[in-house]
């Protein structure tokens, strides 16, 4: 059992070397993203996510596009929210 979770544990650590790289292969922004295969084809015939097709074959992704498109429509949380509201209503005084 303790070599099984050891394997695992290396092909995680495997995985994150890799995708420590600037530009990524398909399977490769698969796992640093933690899509499935057909999601993120789905999403490149769409247009949905930035990628490159040098002839027209593989499809690369740039991890800083890719970090930037998983950041994309981002959530506020409450504390930010209440802050936020908070800064207004003290910029906006008024007497």
């Amino acid at each position: 059992m303790n070599e099984l979770k050891m394997l695992e544990q290396l092909d995680r650590i495997e995985k994150l070397v890799r995708a420590q790289k600037a530009v990524l292969t398909f399977d490769q922004a698969c796992d640093y993203t933690g899509l499935s295969r057909s999601y993120m084809y789905k999403l490149t015939a769409r247009g949905e996510i930035p990628f490159s097709k040098p002839r027209g074959k593989l499809i690369f992704l740039s991890r800083e596009k890719l970090d930037n498109w998983l950041l994309n429509n981002s959530h506020s949380s409450k504390d930010e929210i209440k802050r936020g509201a908070v800064e207004y209503t003290f910029r906006n005084k008024r007497f």
